[in-house]
């Protein structure tokens, strides 16, 4: 299983919280979410998902992940 943490913009809301986890629990091989308003601490397997499809359902939400290094 892989870690990754990140920073989302745009989140004011428990709603919001409620819409991001939503959108990252429906990509497939995400064993584990945890969202708070502007954070994402997401457990997910790698041969069944990419980082990248992640962060794209993050923005298809409504969301924009900041972009880190």
């Amino acid at each position: 299983m892989t870690n990754m943490t990140i920073k989302i913009e745009g989140m004011s809301c428990q709603h919001c919280v409620m819409r991001v986890k939503k959108a990252i629990d429906a990509v497939a091989g995400v064993t584990k979410s945890d969202v708070t308003v502007g954070n994402a601490s997401i457990e997910f397997d790698e041969s069944k998902t990419k980082k990248q499809d992640i962060i794209a359902a993050i923005e298809k939400a409504g969301y924009r992940v900041q972009k880190t290094g």
